[in-house]
């Protein structure tokens, strides 16, 4: 099967068309329309085989998470989606995979309304690179250089499950009923774009999505921003991890763990009180969770800090970050 066939073989029926997309996939370039006023939002993922994705991942996973992750992006840049490109290196065209990849990209695809408007696809080890385009006003891009001192820190759900996925396949440990959920986490990443309308309600400036790892994707917040961060541990949602996992490997999974894809994100104190506000008049808005504050930058102080966690202060301080 030559690289046309393929591409309209398992690529092009369930595509979906683009309000924006005045040509898609077929031309040798697709073109896009971007109204006054907005920014063009762009980001680039490669996911590899054994650094990215574990070698015997199902391949509707692999074709989910590849998507899912540069989703995550556009959310975290307040952004909605215009488009993605594929770029694929298959080791050879076998239509097993290739069937439950497409499968696993078409139902997030769908799900956010993210037409395919061109790639390409080559021979080699199995690599996927997606770049996706999306389009966010000039006033309400969220960038990482717009944090000020006072803003409570959020993020948008639990941490470390993925973390554990990970932790657990090094490890050859089986998934469980009781831990499926947590390994789901790792394969099954949700991005966070149905959060976008409300950060704008709330004027939110500031986000990024939790990919390395809470403490690390913080840091870049606070340099770009010239800030620092006190946390409280005890406020930082995440699973309920099994019994054999040691209390060090857990805070590890929490803090620098990364792969969730979750929101983190600064609200003004007034946004902040103006979010509970409408959360306790209307109970079926997201949870957000409160875990911290940004404050002014002191050379006597730690880029992160906590408030509530002195017995955990040699763990704390071997991690990297700090």
């Amino acid at each position: 099967m030559n690289e046309f066939e393929l591409i309209k073989k398992y690529f092009t029926g369930w595509n979906i068309p683009g309000e924006q997309v005045a040509l898609g996939v077929g031309d040798d370039c697709a073109l896009l329309s971007v109204p006054a006023g907005y920014h063009l939002a762009v980001s680039t993922d490669t996911f590899s085989e054994g650094v990215h994705f574990f070698k015997g991942t199902p391949p509707e996973a692999v074709g989910y998470k590849a998507l899912a992750v540069n989703i995550s992006d556009l959310a975290a840049m307040g952004a909605d989606p215009l488009g993605f490109t594929l770029a694929l290196s298959i080791p050879d065209s076998s239509p097993a995979f290739l069937k439950g990849f497409a499968c696993g990209m078409q139902k997030l695809a769908s799900k956010w309304r993210i037409p395919l408007i061109g790639g390409d696809t080559v021979r080699g080890p199995l690599s996927i690179t997606i770049t996706v385009l999306g389009m966010v006003s000039e006033e309400t891009a969220l960038r990482r250089d717009q944090a000020k001192t006072g803003d409570r820190i959020f993020v948008s759900g639990s941490l470390g499950g993925a973390a554990y996925g990970v932790w657990a396949r090094y490890r050859d440990i089986p998934e469980t009923r009781e831990t499926a959920s947590l390994f789901a986490r790792l394969d099954y990443p949700e991005p966070r774009l149905d959060l976008v309308p409300l950060l704008r309600n709330l004027e939110c400036r500031t986000a990024l999505d939790i990919s390395d790892g809470l403490l690390g994707d913080l840091s870049h917040v606070l340099r770009a921003s010239h800030k620092r961060a006190v946390l409280r541990l005890s406020c930082i949602p995440h699973p309920v991890f099994p019994e054999d996992v040691p209390e060090n490997e857990r805070l590890k999974m929490i803090l620098s763990g990364g792969d969730d894809y979750e929101l983190l994100f600064t609200l003004s104190p007034e946004n902040a009180a103006k979010y509970q506000k409408l959360k306790q008049e209307n109970p079926e808005l997201p949870v957000f969770y409160d875990i911290g504050e940004i404050r002014d930058c002191a050379p006597e102080f730690s880029e992160i800090s906590f408030e509530d966690c002195s017995h955990l202060a040699s763990d704390l301080t071997s991690f990297s970050h700090f």
